[in-house]
């Protein structure tokens, strides 16, 4: 099955809307292929509506609304692909995953957060191609008060 098709498949069964691709936000690209590799600025949790999941994990929101604001943030990374791309299936792996979680100061659990955007991707392109090398930290704060920020490097097939 397609990446695309993975992907329609995942949103079906969740019940989840893909986000529209999103547009800057400031001075830079959304995307940028360079040879054979993608760079996708950080992206947030946009929702299908245009708006964002807000809130500090582990104070004003819990640690699994940080799980699916991070999914989500995934689809609007997807999202972005898609639309630069044509289609998810020249996406050749994920090399690696930034993920920002805006966290309490006490709150331990980054990376839980983080693997709603690495569970996702890896239903996507597979377990071998899905998961790349990934590094999940905490901020005191992110942009708009946005739940998780991630960015991530796409290898793309010739």
């Amino acid at each position: 099955m397609s990446a695309d098709a993975k992907l329609q498949d995942i949103l079906s069964k969740l019940k989840l809307e893909m986000p529209p691709a999103p547009k800057p936000a400031g001075v830079y690209k959304p995307i940028l292929l360079v040879g054979n590799l993608a760079y996708l600025s950080g992206h947030g949790p946009l929702k299908a509506d245009g708006s964002l999941m807000t809130g500090r994990v582990g104070d004003e929101v819990d640690q699994q609304f940080g799980y699916d604001a991070a999914r989500q943030t995934g689809l609007a990374l997807l999202a972005t692909a898609k639309a630069h791309l044509g289609s998810l299936d020249r996406v050749q792996r994920v090399i690696k995953t930034l993920g920002m979680v805006n966290a309490a100061a006490d709150f331990k659990n980054h990376p839980a957060v983080i693997n709603g955007c690495s569970e996702l991707f890896a239903q996507v392109f597979g377990d071998e191609n899905g998961v790349g090398a990934r590094s999940a930290v905490g901020m005191g704060s992110l942009p708009g008060n946005i739940s998780v920020e991630i960015e991530v490097i796409f290898e793309i097939k010739p």
